[in-house]
């Protein structure tokens, strides 16, 4: 049964539902009050920035956090200086090996985190955060470009191979992290690895459309076994995804003044956390899914030619149902990979 979110086919509809959250809130304020003890979550990049903060929320609320990292001993000493020492106790962290770029090491991490044919292992939570941004053209794998295969391709095949324990449990979600670099380019089917020519920001601007379209196709595709996915924008925040960019470029973009003091709208990593935690811990969400979130909110469609369309909302390509299942197919015929197929 659909309710007033969702249309008659009972798809949650891209509209703000009022979380009583907003810009400002932070990672714990929006996980107060919810108990996560017995519960498994991934994070991947889990150990900087966005991630670290999100492990940090969850684990508060007692779940077991496993973060994958692509230099696992740096991710546990800096998880140690955090104070999460490592374990499989609730609300403990763990670190285990796997680079998003290497197809081969993320089936490893899948096989390990399965254990001997599956072990019936749940998980709860999984955060696809790690990314990088407007990195120098690069190619992996068999000439993928490298922020498409990373931040899109690296995580579709995660997902599917941990499709047994995602449906293992009461009803696993999944988050997405997007952005508003979505608005720059939506998915170039015709040219992906940019064999016309390297453009980082359009590339990075094609992996976060991907990244929101993946989260339409496997909500579609996985709600009837109680597995919801969400695609989040975590605002505008100063961490390592931005190591690739000079600073002379990030002044000129209003990111920074001349001091290296950040301008006014960026969040803090706490607040930029926030809406990938209420996207996978809020009970404000259950029975929906499939659509953009920003803010700790359900993100409303772009206000095309408003002031703010740059920076809110989410475009139509983004959210496209046709182009998230075109893309779906794609990336199982490029990875080999589809729980669905």
């Amino acid at each position: 049964m659909s309710d007033d979110l969702s249309d008659d086919l009972g798809v949650t509809q891209q509209h703000a539902i009022g979380s009583g959250f907003g810009r400002g809130s932070t990672a714990a304020a929006v996980i107060a009050g919810i108990d996560l003890r017995g519960k498994t979550a991934v994070v991947t990049g889990g150990y900087s920035g966005l991630g670290l903060e999100t492990v940090r929320a969850l684990a508060s609320a007692g779940a077991a956090v496993v973060v994958p990292a692509r230099r696992p001993e740096h991710a546990r000493d800096v998880l140690a200086d955090a104070g999460f020492p490592a374990g499989t106790a609730a609300g403990e962290v763990s670190v285990a090996g796997l680079d998003l770029a290497d197809q081969a090491s993320v089936k490893e991490f899948a096989d390990r985190f399965l254990g001997p044919e599956g072990a019936g292992r749940s998980l709860d939570i999984l955060i696809n955060n790690a990314a990088i941004m407007a990195s120098p053209e690069q190619r992996v794998g068999p000439g993928w470009e490298s922020q498409f295969a990373t931040n899109h391709l690296g995580h579709f095949a995660l997902t599917n191979l941990l499709w047994p324990a995602l449906t293992a449990g009461s009803g696993a979600r999944v988050v997405s992290l997007s952005s508003t670099g979505h608005k720059i380019s939506p998915i170039r089917f015709d040219d992906l690895n940019f064999e016309t020519g390297y453009n980082k920001w359009t590339a990075y601007g094609q992996a976060k459309t991907a990244n929101s379209l993946f989260a339409v196709q496997l909500d579609a595709l996985g709600k009837d076994a109680r597995v919801r996915a969400f695609a989040v924008h975590p605002g505008g925040i100063m961490t390592e995804l931005q190591r690739h960019l000079p600073r002379e470029e990030m002044i000129a973009s209003g990111w920074m003044d001349e001091e290296g003091n950040v301008d006014a709208r960026f969040k803090t990593p706490a607040q930029g956390a926030a809406t990938s935690v209420w996207a996978a811990t809020s009970p404000a969400l259950d029975g929906k899914g499939g659509v953009y979130c920003e803010d700790c909110d359900i993100a409303e469609p772009t206000a095309e030619g408003s002031p703010e369309a740059r920076i809110r909302g989410v475009n139509a390509h983004a959210v496209d149902r046709a182009d998230a299942a075109r893309l779906w197919t794609l990336s199982a015929d490029l990875t080999g990979i589809n729980a669905f197929g």
